[in-house]
């Protein structure tokens, strides 16, 4: 990732680049909405809720308005990426405003499957309104070094009509003129999670580079922003276990999560303050047919099936 463009603490251009508005301080003890819990998930989404967010910089090459930033409460401190609801750009198909609070419900289901796969997430206030704020996974990005991504080790293009032991084949991809190779995943129990959790919360963008290394072999899924719509809009590049029947470490997650998801629950209270009621209840159907199924989804032919670019 490059590094990140410096802005100004006040005046400039906004994230939204609509012009020399300063931006707007951040509420004291602005509302947070991390799910409760001592685990050391739950404390850094409680740290990145309440501390103080300072913007260190921007990120360029982000479609939206993406700052690297550091949240601090004076005994703790934590590098974050900021995404504030002014800086996004209207899609055709999600409600403006909304991207946000869905990369927020994407961390609630996770944590709820009992996965740790998506970084602490948080909705709050800071210094260009209210916005998405995240722990930052990896080195700053002005370290001098290439990014991190766990893309180069799970993903790659092949030139053979078969994959190799441990690898899942998902396509074939135009690499020139005339010239195509096989795109595969590895066979990987952390991808294949991933899988599962895109599935649910109908993932429309999961590309390679979304996929960052986490310390101890972990991975850590970024980017949810495109996510629990009401239409099948899964795509994603993790299509290797299509139709294959579900792994026994994702059938008990599912199960707790349709009962999570139960009218009035606490994570049902929660997600209804992130998505609308349709999305919600989009969510709790999916869940309950991808259960009923015991199968990963296939494409179904109405949505494309593939990001674009693919990393």
């Amino acid at each position: 990732m490059p590094a990140p463009e410096r802005i100004p603490p006040r005046g400039g251009v906004s994230p939204a680049g609509r012009g020399d508005a300063a931006p707007r301080a951040a509420a004291p003890g602005a509302p947070a909405r991390p799910s409760g819990g001592d685990a050391p998930q739950d404390r850094t989404a409680a740290l990145l809720a309440r501390g103080e967010l300072t913007v260190v910089g921007r990120i360029t090459d982000a479609s939206n308005a993406v700052l690297y930033a550091t949240v601090a409460d004076g005994r703790d401190a934590v590098p974050c990426v900021y995404k504030p609801v002014a800086g996004e750009r209207p899609l055709w198909d999600f409600p403006h405003g909304t991207l946000a609070g869905r990369e927020v419900a994407a961390y609630e289901v996770c944590r709820a499957l009992g996965w740790d796969l998506v970084p602490p997430t948080v909705l709050r206030e800071g210094p260009y309104g209210e916005g998405m704020c995240q722990q930052w996974i990896g080195p700053p990005p002005d370290g001098g070094g290439p990014p991190p991504n766990a893309a180069e080790q799970l993903l790659d293009l092949v030139d053979a009509e078969e994959p190799g032991p441990g690898w899942k084949a998902v396509g074939l991809a135009e690499t020139a003129p005339g010239r195509t190779a096989l795109l595969v995943h590895a066979d990987d129990a952390r991808l294949r999670r991933l899988a599962v959790l895109d599935a649910v919360i109908n993932n429309a963008d999961r590309k390679g580079g979304h996929l960052l290394p986490a310390p101890g072999g972990g991975l850590r899924a970024i980017d949810h922003g495109v996510t629990f719509h009401t239409d099948d809009k899964l795509r994603t590049l993790l299509w290797g276990w299509a139709g294959e029947p579900l792994p026994e470490d994702a059938v008990g997650p599912l199960r707790r999560l349709t009962h999570a998801l139960a009218d009035g629950s606490p994570l049902s209270r929660r997600l209804s303050a992130l998505i609308d009621a349709a999305e919600l209840a989009a969510l709790r159907r999916r869940t309950e047919e991808l259960l009923a199924s015991g199968r990963h989804p296939v494409p179904t032919g109405e949505w494309p099936a593939f990001p674009w670019p693919p990393i």
